[in-house]
């Protein structure tokens, strides 16, 4: 594969694990406040349909696209920026698993509540907090690696 290609994928598997964990993250929280179990429901269904289909694939793809570019132009895997994204990589993945499965379960317990016309549990307020928590410093690293990846810093 040539440079722009590989550049181009990496470039549109970074957009679509910012922009897609920038979206679900608003529309959580949104429908959140609203307290209203069935659409926390609705939503926290589409929330982990997106995450699947959009954040895992990207997830997967953006550390082989990486990998291709570094071989390609000559980046050691192990030594300065490419080094430092990778452990900011490990750092996100750290915090975004459990988040993944703090949304399915925040989507059963607002379903359950849904089917049985109750507020949403304490349990599910308990995850949201966990899972608001955790979205801050995954996105601050996701950012940190855009950031990485475009000044291509010196780091020591």
């Amino acid at each position: 594969m040539t440079y722009e290609i590989l550049l181009f994928l990496h470039v549109i598997g970074a957009t679509v694990l910012l922009g897609t964990g920038a979206g679900i993250a608003f529309f959580m929280v949104v429908s959140h406040r609203s307290g209203d179990a069935r659409l926390v429901a609705h939503v926290a269904g589409i929330v982990v349909l997106a995450d699947t289909l959009f954040t895992a694939t990207a997830a997967v793809l953006q550390p082989v696209t990486g990998y291709l570019l570094a071989r390609e132009v000559g980046w050691p895997l192990l030594q300065g920026w490419v080094a430092l994204s990778l452990a900011l990589y490990v750092f996100t993945g750290l915090f975004w698993l459990p988040v993944v499965w703090m949304q399915i379960r925040m989507r059963d317990l607002a379903r359950q509540a849904a089917e049985e016309g109750t507020p949403l549990p304490a349990q599910y307020h308990r995850l949201f907090r966990w899972w608001f928590a955790f979205g801050f410093p995954a996105f601050a690293a996701v950012l940190g690696i855009v950031w990485l990846m475009l000044t291509k810093p010196v780091v020591g």
